[in-house]
């Protein structure tokens, strides 16, 4: 078994630029290396697969980057790490609220269910929009995050609505499902095909005498793991990329208990054939501190947010799997012109009441501009005895290129 760090892989180090640690911040991610380390330890070959190991630092109770009371989003908070569209502006909730209630009166439904709630910024513009398009909805939300939930109860405890958090998966539903960047934060597991055309794959070990206390470590990757990324690209010698197992079995799992409606996958990602492209040789994942984007995953354990792009074309093959028809994809730009962006800005610039209108077109700017989020973050429509076209996929239906 070869566990020598790889050699296009620099020993991990903390980057240049970043903002510095704060007291508490610091004692935190000592606190979440120190189990990290004893997680490496209880492996016989001391070789923590990378999949657990970003389990660990994002979610392990209590310690987790998303189980502990750390600011994670905001664009105007220095201890934010990271802000979504829903933030940014609530005109981004108010445009989906369109798409969402076109699936809520196909299924019969007044039901929405909301994967990751962030803040609650989203939930806090669909349930006013959906309430003006005549829809008072019931609304569901799925957090692993202690600490979220209370902002989220916080932020949407004065519009009066019918407001429920759950511990588990619906054992059946009827709706709308809508996980906003949620799929590219679960874990995934890493993989290198080295020189000899041999798949490995990659984890993480202990680092002895250094800081971070982490290194990356290389092993022969299963005979289940190369038939998979065999079946999705071809062996290039030290090309280095994901596999997001645990959200394909999430989406597939979805199949089972989503009965009627449909669920919207917001994330930035690409099709199979763009994300194992041969110029992409050093994969996709990123990580989040302060604002910052860097692709040190084994630094700022437990402090810093660590997310890869989604295949977009292996969610609608999981959705597929598990007996759901694929109803749209396409980019967020499109989809949020297509479900009546341009109507609600002009009808917010008409507005006496609003004051913040430069604010609020520099935000729209960013959502659909090529250049921001509009290419690169794309929207996937995924359901049953829902019939296409829905709304967001009128124009510029994608499902082709999948």
């Amino acid at each position: 078994m070869n566990t020598s760090p790889l050699p296009p892989l620099a020993p991990p180090r903390l980057p240049d630029g970043l903002p510095p640690l704060d007291a508490g911040s610091s004692a935190h991610s000592a606190r979440v290396e120190a189990h990290l380390l004893e997680q490496i330890a209880q492996r016989p070959d001391g070789i923590l697969a990378f999949d657990v190991w970003m389990a660990q630092a994002l979610y392990a109770a209590g310690l987790g980057y998303y189980a502990a009371g750390t600011t994670k989003f905001g664009a105007h908070t220095p201890a934010g790490d990271f802000t979504t569209a829903p933030e940014m502006t609530p005109v981004f909730g108010q445009v989906l609220a369109r798409q969402v209630a076109e699936i809520l009166r196909a299924a019969g439904s007044q039901t929405v269910l909301e994967f990751g709630a962030g803040t609650g910024a989203l939930a806090a513009a669909l349930i006013p929009a959906l309430r003006a398009l005549g829809l008072d909805v019931q609304y569901r939300i799925l957090e692993l995050s202690a600490d979220l939930r209370v902002r989220q109860a916080q932020r949407l405890e004065n519009l009066q609505a019918d407001v429920q958090w759950l511990d588990t998966l619906p054992d059946a539903f009827e709706g709308c499902v809508i996980a906003n960047e949620v799929l590219d934060a679960m874990p995934v597991t890493l993989f290198r095909w080295d020189e000899s055309g041999a798949l490995m794959e990659l984890g993480v070990k202990a680092r002895a005498d250094a800081t971070p206390p982490f290194e990356w470590a290389q092993r022969p990757a299963s005979p289940d793991l190369h038939a998979t990324v065999a079946a999705r690209m071809p062996a290039l010698p030290g090309y280095r990329s994901e596999l997001n197992l645990q959200a394909e079995a999430w989406v597939r799992q979805m199949g089972a208990w989503l009965k009627q409606g449909a669920a919207l996958l917001i994330d930035y990602g690409f099709p199979q054939r763009e994300y194992y492209h041969p110029q992409r040789a050093a994969g996709t994942l990123m990580c989040h501190f302060r604002h910052h984007s860097h692709d040190e995953p084994l630094v700022l354990a437990g402090v810093q947010d660590i997310t890869a792009h989604v295949d977009f074309t292996a969610m609608a093959d999981a959705a597929l799997d598990g007996g759901l028809d694929v109803l749209g994809y396409t980019s967020q730009a499109r989809f949020l012109l297509n479900a009546g962006l341009p109507e609600i800005v002009q009808e917010l610039a008409a507005s006496p009441a609003h004051t913040e209108a430069h604010a609020t077109l520099s935000a729209v700017q960013k959502l659909i501009s090529e250049a921001e989020m509009g290419e690169l973050f794309k929207v996937l429509a995924v359901g049953r005895n829902v019939d296409p076209p829905l709304l967001g996929f009128m124009r510029g239906d994608r499902r082709d290129m999948l």
